[in-house]
Order: C-alpha cells, then structure tokens, then sequence
C-alpha cells in the first residue's frame, strides 16, 4: 500500500483528532505516519515560503504551524513510547525514522526563506503572546542556522542530524547497561532491606523460575539495598556495576554498552557547531535563549554555593566517620559503605529510618493528597478519566475548573509510576499536546501532560495484594514531576509556542517543579496524605517532627553533589578546545572533584558515561538550571510561609495560591522569566531563602 494513501483509520499515529491511540500503535506504524507527515510538513513549508504566500502570523500558522503541529504531535507518542515501553522492533522503527524527523526539524530551522517571512512581518499587529513567540523564533533561526550558507550550512544540518542519532544511542546503552545487570541472592546475604523491597525481588525470582531474591539497578531495588542491606559484599557488587554502566569498566558481556566513544564524538560536534555560529563554545549556545549571562557567571554562581556549602559537607563527612567507626567498626569506609552508614546515622541521631516512614506513604492515599493540595491551592478539580494507554498501570486524569456554565477543561494527563523492564529511569514530564486556539479551525485546544515516574510496584502477600509503597523522596519526586504538569496544564496562554513551559528559559523551567516540592515538609500537608498499609493510621506527629528534623542531614554534601555535576556540566561545555578524549573528559571530571567533592570515588567510577541529562537530555551546559532554579523556587515559596504566619492557616494560602498561579503558572513561556517571578513577589529574588530551608543560612 502507498503509505501517503493511508486514511487515519488504518494507521493510529496519523488519527490526531483527539488523544494519542497508544493501545493501538505498532513499530509497522511508524515508517508510514512519519513519510506522510514528513511529506504534508515539507508541503506546508514550501507553501508558506513562496513569494505569493503573506508575511502575516495567522496565514503562516494556518498553514505552517498546524502541519508541524501533526507532525511533532505524532513523533511525540513514538518517542514517548520508545521511553517507557521500549522493544527492539520499536526502537529499529524510531532509529529508522529519526534521521528523517531531525532532517526536517533542521531545515524549518535553518531556512533563510521562512526567516526571510518572520523578518518581514508587522509586529505591530501581534498579541503581547505573538510579539513573544516571534522573538523568541526569530532567536531560534539564528541558533538554527538560518543565516549559515553553503557548506557551513550542510555542515550544520549533518551535526544535527548526528547528534540526534549519538543522544539516542546514548540513552540506549544507558537502559541496556541497566537493564543487564541481574544478581540472584540468598535471603541471608538481604539482613536489613525492607520486608516490601524482599517481597517484590523474591516476586522476580520467581518469575524468572530462580531460587532466593532478584537484584536489579532499577532504583526500587538499588537504593535500599545500598541504605540497608547490611552485607558489605552485596553493597560492594551493585556499586560497582551502578557506577560502571555503559563503560569500558563494567564486568563481561557489559562492556558492549560503552558510552565513551558517543560522548566524546558529541562533545565534538557540539563544539563544531558553537563555531560554525560564531561562538566560543557550546556553552555560550546553550545560555543565549536562558536566565544566566554567561557560562562565566554560572561558574561564578556555582563556586559561590559550594563554597557556602563545603563547611556544611565537611561536618557531614566527620560525623559519618565518627559514626562508622565507634558504631559500625568501619574505621576505613569504602565507596560503598556511605549510603549505609548515613542511614544508620540518620537512623541513631533522629530516632527514625526510611523503612519506618515508608508504610505510610501508600500510592494512592499520596496521590490523594497531593490532588487535595492541587485542588485547593489552585481553584481546580481532579477527576479520573479515560483514553488509550501503554500498559496497564497506567492512569489517565483531567483538571476541570468551575465556571457559571459548568465544569470547564482545563487539562488532562497521563501518569506513569512503576518502574519496569524497557522504561528508561528517572522521572520526568512530557507534553502530548500544547494549549493553542488553532489557527486552523479557531477551536481552543486544551494541553495533556506526561507524568512519569519509577517507583516500585505493590505487591501480593498471602493473597493480598499491597499497593505500591514510596519513600519520602519518593513522593517529593512525584511533586515535582506534578509541578512540571501543572505549569505546563494550567497555563492561560493561547499561542502554542509560548503557552506553559513552551518558551520558558531552560533554567527557570524547574521553578514550579521545586516549588512544589516544598509542600512535602508541611505536618498539615503529610497528615492529610498518609495511611499505614496495614492499619490506615495516618503519620504519627512525632514521627514527622523525627523527618523534619532530619530534613537537612547531609544537605551539605547533596548540594557538593548537585554543584560537581553543574560545574563538570558547563566547565566540559566551555572548552575553547573540543573535549575529543575520553581521558581528558575523566582528568576534567577528576578536576572538579578535586575542586568540590569531600569523598571522592574510586578511579573505576564512570558516573559521566550515564550522565543522559547532559548528553541525550537537553541539559547540555543547562544542569545548573537545577541550582538556579531553587533560588527561585524556595523564595516563591517563602511567600507562602509568609502568608500562613500572618493568616495562622499554613501554606496552602489560597489567595497566595491565586497569585502565584496568575503570575507565573497561567504566563508560562508569554514573558521573560525575571518579569513573572517579580510579578509575584514585586522584587527579584534571594537566595536567603534557599540557604534557610537547607539548613546552611
């Protein structure tokens, strides 16, 4: 059959009248939807850049934006899948297609002509929103390589096509490595791990027909048993495969997933384009559409905190040494040993462990909770709904607001939350669709997030079947993934390219996400949000004054953490010289340890080969915005605080609530950064508050 005489009925990724028919996508999809699109997209470009075709936003929109629109709406879902459900079959048809998507999305890029049209509009005409977006594209052709000619600009369009190829074979051996690594183990070399965390790796062995307890490096797994296992042999086995994945120092058959070659090869070419668009380096590329100034400037930044920081760190390490030594006798603690002996810290000073607090948190009473904070705080209602989804333990929900005609649409979004063989770790927040008043038919589309996460399941005992248990940070990830969703779903915003986190600066981009996180430290927050597995007992006051207490533990040497990965991050990018060795990407990496870290890894370590936020992610000379963004965030927050002092009612202020998401959840990308945040709290902000809520003021 001739693909570009498929009618949406036949192939699910061309149906882009309503929500993506996840249910019904095959790999044999992919090839077909992708050439037409590509086709209809290369077709309304040419349209729009002809000499006859107006110079005028709607008339391009109509035309232009709502191809690419199709087009990018379906790659979406083929990616989305090829994150969490991936298949060889799937991942030869994404590879397959990739070239040809990254092609197109070059050219759009790169054309003088259609650059030539957005330089010969009226601007005098446009919404504020318009005027907004239009700078921002016009910002966006430049780095594009709209003005590059001849070989320049072929060379251009190759380094994107390559990048595109090297960031998904990055995140290839990156799950790969993970998922390659199985241990099976007695129960008595698991003294300590958590009863859930037994039952669910006792579940896989016996899936897998095997005697004893499964071990992956799935976080659900990984984490406890570096926190509580107390078998220094199996701790030292997982280390050593965790921080060896995807490199040339993982055991046997794992050396196939080696990223060094892949890094090195993108930190060439993104070094090449920096150039070839008159830049010093990619760093200076990467902070030209951002808050910071220069690559300069974040360094500066950066130093700074983990100067303020190292005091904090240092008295960290000293007391875990102490602590090891007269309690543990571990008087020389390996690599290994830290995550133990600060649990077992944490544990003796505050009278409380994670396994303790962990039965409280039951998925769906957390989830409650969180939508109970979201439907106060923002005037909206969460309701279950329905659509095709990827796997069973996915849920489909909608934010309606309350109008004198009835319950208004505001959003809709998927949630994700199990960890699972083929699902890339981490968590994180993906739109399906933007809001947008279509140019087109003049309809208000309403925005659908992606929220996902990588939690562990629940499990079946005797019969029973137990619902997934989270840990503390467990549930501040799953508000911060929210955080992202509902800036991206709130937003009042109806030009698509500025509507929530659509042109938003990459390093404000987390303000929403961290400030959410915030609400997991309140007693009248938590109370509301927790039930024993067992009992349904709600989270006992002393327990939570326990968790409070130790809430800055160690913050010192999570924040030496955070600021080595920053300033590797951007020190790596501001090379003059391309970093073309992956000894000198280790000698640097080794640098900036020397230069901030108070433990240092053993020299086997390769943290660096799945750094997928820097090399497969976005956050190319960008994983500062983290750090950034916190100053942001804790002081949004204050604001709260303040209010609840004065009311006596807490944080969940709604009036507070009312203004910030006025200024900075429903503005989304419509202004700059600076002007939504002093919007909120009439100044710019401090970085006094971030300083107090981690302990370090």
């Amino acid at each position: 059959m001739n693909p570009l005489a498929q009618s949406p009925l036949d192939n699910p990724l061309l149906d882009l009248s309503d929500l993506p028919r996840f249910d019904a996508i095959t790999p044999e999809s992919v090839g077909p939807a992708m050439e037409l699109l590509l086709t209809e997209a290369s077709q309304a470009l040419e349209a729009v850049c002809a000499d006859s075709f107006p110079a005028e936003w709607n008339a391009m929109a109509s035309r232009l934006d709502v191809a690419t629109e199709r087009l990018g709406r379906a790659w979406g879902a083929i990616s989305h899948l090829n994150s969490v459900a991936d298949t060889p079959e799937l991942r030869a048809a994404y590879n397959a297609a990739l070239p040809k998507v990254t092609e197109f999305w070059t050219r759009l890029g790169a054309d003088e002509r259609l650059y030539a049209k957005y330089k010969a509009m009226d601007i005098t005409v446009l919404t504020p929103e318009q005027q907004q977006a239009h700078r921002n594209a016009m910002r966006g052709f430049v780095l594009g390589g709209a003005e590059l000619q001849g070989q320049a600009k072929e060379r251009f369009a190759a380094i994107q096509e390559r990048q595109a190829e090297l960031g998904q074979k990055f995140s290839e051996n990156a799950l790969d490595a993970t998922d390659a690594f199985v241990m099976y183990v007695p129960r008595s070399e698991l003294e300590g791990v958590p009863e859930d965390v037994l039952q669910a790796t006792a579940a896989a062995a016996r899936a897998d027909g095997r005697d004893g307890h499964k071990l992956t490096l799935k976080m659900p797994c990984y984490l406890p048993v570096m926190q509580f296992a107390h078998d220094a042999g199996v701790r030292q086995r997982m280390y050593r495969a965790y921080v060896t994945r995807a490199s040339n120092q993982a055991e046997g058959d794992a050396t196939q997933f080696d990223n060094a070659a892949t890094m090195t090869e993108l930190l060439s070419l993104k070094h090449e384009e920096a150039l070839l668009l008159g830049y010093r380096h990619f760093a200076d590329v990467s902070l030209v559409p951002k808050m910071a100034d220069s690559p300069e400037q974040v360094v500066s930044f950066l130093r700074d905190l983990a100067a303020k920081a190292r005091p904090y760190a240092e008295k960290d390490l000293a007391d875990m040494r102490a602590y090891a030594a007269s309690e543990l006798g571990l008087t020389d603690p390996q690599p290994w040993d830290w995550a133990y002996i600060g649990e077992k810290l944490k544990e003796a000073r505050y009278a409380f462990s994670e396994q303790e607090v962990k039965p409280y948190f039951t998925a769906p009473k957390v989830l409650s909770g969180l939508f109970q904070i979201i439907e106060t705080l923002f005037e909206v209602a969460i309701r279950p709904d329905q659509a095709p989804v990827w796997h069973p333990g996915v849920e489909f929900y909608r934010i309606e607001r309350s109008t004198a005609q009835g319950p208004q649409l505001v959003g809709q979004f998927y949630l994700d939350p199990g960890a699972r063989k083929g699902k890339r770790g981490g968590a994180w927040m993906d739109d399906v669709r933007g809001r947008w008043l279509r140019p087109d038919d003049g309809r208000l589309q309403t925005p659908v997030a992606h929220l996902v996460c990588n939690f562990s399941e629940g499990v079946e005992l005797d019969g029973v079947r137990k619902p997934p248990l989270l840990t503390h940070d467990d549930v501040i990830t799953l508000f911060h993934e929210f955080g992202h969703g509902l800036h991206h779903m709130l937003t009042q915003v109806n030009e698509r390219d500025v509507a929530g986190i659509s042109g938003v600066e990459w390093d404000a981009v987390e303000l929403p996400s961290q400030f959410m996180e915030n609400f997991c430290w309140e007693w009248d927050v938590l109370r509301h949000m927790t039930a024993h597995v067992d009992t349904g007992e709600p989270l006992p006051r002393a327990l939570y004054d326990k968790m409070l207490a130790a809430r800055n533990f160690q913050s010192g040497l999570q924040t030496l953490r955070q600021v080595e990965f920053a300033l590797f991050d951007m020190l790596l990018h501001s090379q003059t010289e391309a970093v073309v060795s992956e000894e000198a990407l280790l000698a640097l990496q080794a640098r900036v340890r020397e230069e901030v870290a108070v433990i240092l890894p053993p020299a086997y370590s390769r943290t660096s080969h799945t750094f997928s936020h820097i090399f497969a992610g976005g956050y190319s000379a960008g994983y500062y915005s983290y750090k950034w963004a916190e100053v942001l965030s804790a002081d949004a927050y204050a604001a709260f605080e303040e209010a609840g002092q004065h009311t006596g009612r807490g944080p969940l202020d709604v009036e507070t609530g009312r203004r910030y998401r006025h200024a900075i959840l429903e503005a989304g990308g419509s202004r700059p950064a600076m002007e939504s945040f002093k919007a909120f709290r009439g100044r710019e902000p401090s970085i006094d508050a971030l300083l107090r809520h981690q302990g370090m003021a």
